[in-house]
């Protein structure tokens, strides 16, 4: 299993490293580069918008999915015709709170006709995320890796010709409609492979199983709204009630930009545990140890490397991506990143705890996280902008990170490594050395990523002769 798991995240991080980069740096980035800070600042505030109720499209379906195809394959095919037309149902309740919510909040009417296509988008996305739950939980992570970078794929091309054939004039609107084509093409393409594996979903819509799925699968609907909630309404408030919004928002951007880029890598090894975690709970418990303690040890490690070499470096890194408003982006592109470590260990945990079903605890941390959230957010955002939404993501990742993983190890008696604790330690010295000696300088950059990387081999937090085992086991 754990071979498995470490040729599959293999695989995914190749594709992802010579795919997502490109649509970040060369396109997303370009984008902001030739749009001012107002209307990024708009569009990303509507991004996060459409986003926060997204989850009235699944209302966890795609877990429940997963998890349970990884349990009994042979359930695939009889789900899949009774839930995809219950989708559309889902897809109108979806639309009708965020665009009710647009008019409570104010927006103009340029601005709902934007969070329209939006909305629309999130229902490609969404449908494409259900078809890749089941591959899945089938195990075929060769067709749900290819199928992952498949939209940067087509992003690149599309908004790659009209950011060369533009010049200097570039429209928001034109990114936005560059997303809709790729994510269609993608839905259609993903449509296509699993209805060859395992037919032709009909459209058939019955109320009783519907409900029935419902209630089994509400827990794990309410816990990524309650997530939704705390990692994307900085944007919304920060755009809504600071009184240079749009522009506070846009610098917010540039940072968690960054920030989201990290965690797209994280969510690689959140998908790829979810269904191993599912199948060894029923069938090995005894491999979870081992399967977590590798997991984290990768993740985590890279989380510590990246917060301490971005924080350190945030001037330097933040110059060499963007044109415009670096100083006002420092402060909280360093509070971001910090905030990243907690979100890879809630990746780590909150999957197993999400594996094993148990949606109650995390619900409750999430309701914490929210408060926490919110009430850092009203306090500093007026006085602080940018900033201030991110001190909040920082606390509120950190802490909520904290309780998922006291209660794993309290729930699975999980033994305490003192001697993994240590070489964390010694690592995070290490780390911290380099900025102490060296200044302010390209070349604090580079020794403390090439340390860093050496470091991780060092201590062990990549494990070269337990990486070899894995790879020989069958």
């Amino acid at each position: 299993m754990q071979k498995k798991f470490f040729t599959n995240l293999t695989l995914l991080i190749l594709l992802n490293l010579l795919v997502k980069p490109i649509a970040i740096f060369g396109i997303d980035v370009a984008v902001q580069n030739r749009v001012d800070a107002e209307n990024y600042g708009m569009y990303f505030s509507l991004l996060n918008l459409s986003l926060l109720f997204n989850i009235f499209m699944d209302i966890g379906i795609n877990n429940f999915t997963t998890t349970q195809v990884a349990r009994f394959p042979k359930i695939a095919s009889q789900y899949i015709h009774k839930l995809f037309s219950f989708r559309f149902l889902l897809f109108g309740v979806y639309a009708l709170i965020t665009l009710a919510l647009s008019y409570i909040m104010n927006y103009t009417q340029y601005e709902i006709t934007l969070l329209s296509v939006f909305i629309f988008n999130q229902f490609l996305i969404t449908l494409t995320s259900y078809f890749r739950s089941h591959f899945g939980g089938l195990h075929l992570f060769k067709t749900d890796a290819l199928i992952s970078v498949l939209d940067r794929l087509l992003l690149i091309l599309i908004c790659g010709a009209l950011l060369l054939t533009s010049k200097n004039q570039f429209k928001i609107e034109w990114f936005l409609w560059s997303q809709t084509i790729a994510y269609a093409c993608t839905f259609i393409i993903s449509f296509i492979l699993l209805t060859r594996k395992i037919g032709l979903p009909k459209l058939k819509f019955n109320l009783v199983f519907s409900f029935a799925i419902l209630k089994k699968s509400y827990p794990y609907a309410l816990l990524i709204l309650l997530m939704m909630f705390y990692s994307r309404i900085d944007s919304v408030f920060l755009e809504r009630i600071h009184p240079n919004g749009k522009f506070e928002a846009g610098v917010y951007a540039q940072g968690f930009r960054l920030l989201d880029a990290f965690f797209m890598f994280g969510m690689l090894f959140a998908n790829l545990l979810l269904p191993l975690f599912s199948r060894l709970l029923v069938h090995d418990k005894a491999a979870i140890a081992p399967l977590l303690k590798t997991a984290r040890n990768l993740l985590l490690g890279g989380a510590l490397l990246v917060a301490t070499c971005c924080s350190f470096n945030a001037k330097i890194i933040l110059q060499f991506i963007y044109d415009q408003n670096i100083s006002a982006s420092i402060p909280s592109f360093q509070y971001l990143i910090w905030g990243f470590i907690g979100m890879c260990i809630s990746l780590i945990y909150g999957t197993l705890l999400t594996a094993n079903g148990q949606l109650k605890v995390l619900n409750w941390i999430s309701v914490i996280g929210i408060l926490i959230n919110l009430s850092v957010n009203i306090v500093l955002i007026p006085k602080y902008g940018a900033a201030g939404a991110a001190i909040a993501v920082l606390f509120t990742q950190s802490i909520t990170a904290l309780a998922q993983m006291i209660y794993c190890h309290i729930k699975y008696s999980f033994a305490i490594n003192w001697k993994e604790i240590l070489n964390y330690s010694l690592f995070i010295a290490v780390l911290l050395i380099t900025p102490i000696i060296l200044k302010d300088s390209i070349i604090q950059l580079y020794v403390q990523v090439s340390t860093g990387i050496i470091g991780l081999f060092l201590f062990k937090l990549i494990d070269v002769k337990e990486i070899l085992r894995f790879l020989k086991e069958k």
